[in-house]
């Protein structure tokens, strides 16, 4: 279980640092005026969302992990 937390918080945190980098070259595209911006900030929006869901089932994880320890 371990496990599967470390994996969730780091993919999630990598997830979120790649939509935030994929949103600032959408900036720079709409700059540009090339419409493809709207794809790429679309783009960078899923990845952004899905790396906040990832480190928040990590939270849920972590907690749950807590729970079991002060059980024993």
């Amino acid at each position: 279980m371990k496990t599967k937390w470390l994996l969730y918080s780091i993919s999630g945190l990598f997830l979120c640092g790649l939509g935030l980098c994929i949103f600032g070259e959408s900036i720079i595209l709409k700059i540009s005026n090339d419409f493809n911006w709207f794809y790429l900030g679309t783009f960078a929006l899923i990845i952004f969302n899905s790396g906040i869901c990832l480190v928040a089932e990590a939270t849920i994880l972590k907690s749950q992990i807590r729970v079991i320890n002060s059980e024993k």
